[in-house]
């Protein structure tokens, strides 16, 4: 496949900012709000409608920026392509990563440097959810390097700052964990930067599904216009974008756990209290009059950001054992993780179900697969109702799969262990999750127009502009 087009690139969230002002898409708050709930209140009401821009946050010196990724026509407009070939795109880039580029000196990121260190002094980092255990960073960019191959990742971490120098993060069995056990075993730290505040291209790449050691600043670097500029940490080896607002630098340490949550998740409830890994903070570099990013849990921001590239990624998945899938969506309904919808051009009796299989093992989130046909639009939750309607019979149509890896977020998945007689404090049942597949498709043969959409000729053709009379006013005695 050859590369899309690109009209425009965005090369820093500042020119990114400056383009949502630009065209009425960032709301700026008043002076001095407060950076408990009330900030977090207050992006929410403004979400999907517009960016939330906070001076002087609590009285901080430093503003917030906060809903620059709420909607998917956006993120597609930050890519320079349509709505259609946003999924594309984003899969081309990620099969064709390219090589970033390392800068000496005079990055951004580092401009002013502190090494006397207190992170909440230093940065305004805001308590959102109710039950909250503290203040999180919520939008900071994990970026380590394999102490083996030195080969980086690049995830979204949730990170609770408990001290002057000390924060406690979630590490998912994912790479950052497997870099962090390596150094663990070793009885090392692991060096990190926490990057804070970077373009929307480059918070998509950052949650790319890729084997270990495939850098995602190399996905950014391919999904923009020119390669990516990076620039050396200065108290580690990792390298960043050297146009970032913020960079935390510092190290994993061995053995150490911390008090971490309860924290509001993607699913919309809390995770649990649980003992997490430390960040030990070295320095804080940032720009001259830096901007925060802070992500509010739940929110568009936070479940587009997660599953447009979990849709490329299922996209190309499918694809490559059927050929007839034609799209994906991830439900918002579904908190863009558990709900999949799948198009496809039916060609065989039983086709569906192979899918809705293949799409439970393509990635363990996963819960429910609806299969629809090629005349409805999976990006309308509407029309894949219409479709599991009237073309899905349970009896004949359904899969149910017990007793699957599932998504340890999903606090159904703790009753479903414990109702089959598994120990809820067991860590290896954690996320234990039955699933669901609906074969809302018609048959591939039937008689007459059972199955025939009904259709308007002419409707998608009528310009209601030059049949409308709107000055003529309506007179109920004329003949």
């Amino acid at each position: 496949m050859a590369p899309l087009h690109v009209e425009k690139s965005f090369d820093s969230l500042r020119d990114w900012l400056r383009h949502l002002a630009a065209t009425d898409r960032l709301a700026v708050l008043k002076e001095g709000i407060s950076l408990e709930h009330r900030l977090a209140a207050i992006a929410k009401r403004l979400d999907g409608d517009k960016a939330a821009y906070f001076p002087k946050p609590g009285g901080h010196d430093i503003g917030i920026i906060s809903g620059f990724m709420s909607k998917r026509a956006w993120i597609a407009e930050a890519m320079g392509v349509s709505q259609s070939e946003l999924l594309a795109h984003y899969r081309h880039a990620a099969e064709n990563p390219r090589p970033w580029v390392e800068i000496e000196k005079n990055a951004p990121c580092q401009q002013v440097v502190h090494r006397d260190i207190d992170v909440r002094r230093l940065l305004p980092i805001p308590t959102h959810s109710e039950h909250d255990s503290g203040p999180y960073i919520t939008a900071g960019l994990v970026i380590a390097r394999n102490p083996v191959t030195g080969v980086q990742n690049v995830s979204i971490n949730r990170i609770q700052v408990h001290s002057e120098r000390h924060m406690a993060l979630l590490m998912l069995p994912r790479h950052l964990h497997a870099f962090y056990k390596a150094a663990e075993d070793a009885g090392q730290a692991l060096p990190v930067a926490v990057v804070i505040g970077v373009d929307p291209l480059t918070m998509l790449a950052s949650q790319a599904i890729t084997p270990i050691d495939h850098d995602e600043l190399e996905i950014a670097s391919a999904l923009h216009a020119q390669p990516l500029q990076v620039v050396k940490c200065l108290s580690n080896d990792v390298r960043v974008p050297a146009s970032s607002e913020i960079v935390i630098e510092g190290r994993i340490l061995p053995g150490e756990r911390h008090t971490e949550g309860p924290f509001g998740e993607f699913p919309k409830y809390y995770s649990e209290k649980e003992q997490r890994e430390v960040i030990e903070v070295d320095l804080i570099s940032h720009r001259e009059r830096p901007i925060y990013h802070t992500i509010v849990p739940a929110e568009m921001e936070h479940l587009l950001l997660g599953g447009i590239p979990r849709e490329a990624t299922l996209l190309g998945h499918l694809r490559g054992s059927h050929p007839q899938v034609q799209d994906v969506h991830l439900s918002v309904g579904g908190v863009c993780r558990y709900h999949l919808y799948v198009r496809l051009r039916k060609t065989h009796e039983g086709l569906p179900k192979n899918v809705i299989l293949a799409a439970f093992g393509a990635h363990y989130d996963i819960k429910h697969v609806v299969v629809v046909d090629d005349d409805v639009d999976v990006h309308d939750p509407q029309q894949v109702e219409w479709a599991v309607a009237t073309r899905f019979q349970a009896s004949r149509d359904l899969v149910v799969v017990h007793g699957a890896q599932g998504s340890v977020l999903d606090p159904s998945t703790t009753l479903y262990a414990r109702s089959h007689g598994e120990g809820a404090d067991d860590a290896t049942v954690h996320g234990l999750s039955a699933k669901m597949g609906l074969d809302a498709t018609r048959p591939v043969h039937y008689e007459g127009h059972v199955f025939t959409k009904v259709r308007i000729p002419g409707e998608q053709e009528v310009d209601l502009d030059e049949v409308l009379c709107p000055d003529t006013p309506f007179d109920v005695d004329q003949s």
